[in-house]
């Protein structure tokens, strides 16, 4: 919990004797933000006592021009983490400062850059962009899971396989040429063998359809496992049907379906079942042994582009 994502903490409200004991350990601590006034502060009222967080210290990178306003303001209303700096008691309610910043930094230093590729760590989906999913892996920092990693089986959205303010496992992929992290998710969600031994021939199960081709519909039966049914009138991607299994064929890692009911107006996204939920993953295939197509991952050399080229709002770096 030390560095978790900006909200998963929970707990009691906070006490001014808390308060004054994560002063003195280096705790960090996490309350809602009430306010930024016109100082450009961020304001927050505990159990006996308020918080006051300066500009600066409201994100790492306020100092150097690297954090907009827009990212503080919409802070308001929204889980902060801080380290406690000072405590005035002069006044007539104890007011103590605070710093996000500070927080944010011995995150990094601590935990995020000692990170290597294949290493896996919980987040938590702040924002979705058609490019991908902005995750907080501690503390509030951000970083980019783009939507091709988010499982084999492809998604139009984002919002296809995830939601904001869901909890995510991720494993990190690379770093951009700023040093931040890029996540990836599909390796984590089981081979073509391991998802396939889920499902046996002659069964009905539901599916949802993700893209229709001239040659036949492609439906998810698991986030890393579609299946191909023959062109049907009406069908379009995001609908969910009932489908009927012909056949299962492991060595081309084809799945034969037959789409039998359309279930019109229902939404449905598959649970994300993790095969391996801690700790590394140096190499994953995700084909099976001897298959034409082969598709792995190999955490140890990574040769990525930088993804974050793309246009995100300023905000979601904070």
């Amino acid at each position: 919990m030390k560095y978790c994502a900006e909200g998963a903490r929970g707990g009691a409200p906070l006490t001014l004797d808390a308060l004054r004991g994560a002063m003195a350990s280096g705790e960090i601590l996490e309350s809602r933000a009430l306010s930024f006034d016109s100082g450009k502060r961020l304001h927050f009222r505990f159990e006996d006592a308020d918080g006051i967080m300066p500009y600066e210290e409201c994100a790492d990178g306020v100092r150097e021009g690297n954090v907009r306003d827009i990212a503080l303001i919409t802070r308001v209303g929204r889980p902060v983490c801080f380290m406690v700096t000072d405590i005035s008691e002069s006044g007539e309610r104890p007011v103590a400062t605070l710093s996000r910043t500070q927080a944010q930094r011995r995150c990094r230093t601590e935990r995020l850059d000692r990170l290597v590729s294949g290493d896996i760590l919980p987040c938590r989906v702040t924002h979705l962009e058609r490019f991908g999913a902005f995750c907080d892996v501690g503390c509030g920092i951000s970083a980019l899971l783009p939507i091709d990693c988010m499982s084999v089986s492809r998604i139009q959205s984002p919002a296809d396989r995830m939601q904001e303010g869901q909890d995510i496992l991720c494993a990190v992929k690379c770093r951009d040429a700023q040093g931040r992290l890029v996540l990836t998710m599909k390796e984590l969600l089981g081979t073509w063998q391991e998802n396939a031994a889920a499902f046996s021939p002659g069964e009905t199960v539901v599916g949802v359809v993700r893209s229709v081709e001239p040659y036949g519909v492609f439906i998810e039966l698991a986030p890393n496992l579609a299946g191909l049914a023959e062109t049907s009138e009406g069908l379009c991607p995001g609908q969910l049907v009932s489908v009927y299994i012909k056949s299962i064929l492991p060595e081309k890692m084809k799945i034969k379906l037959v789409v039998l009911h359309v279930l019109p107006g229902e939404r449905f996204a598959f649970p994300l079942e993790y095969r391996q939920s801690e700790g590394h993953i140096g190499f994953w295939r995700y084909s099976v042994p001897g298959a034409a197509r082969t598709i792995e991952t190999c955490f140890d050399s990574p040769t990525a582009p930088d993804p974050l080229e793309a246009a995100e709002p300023d905000e979601e770096r904070s």
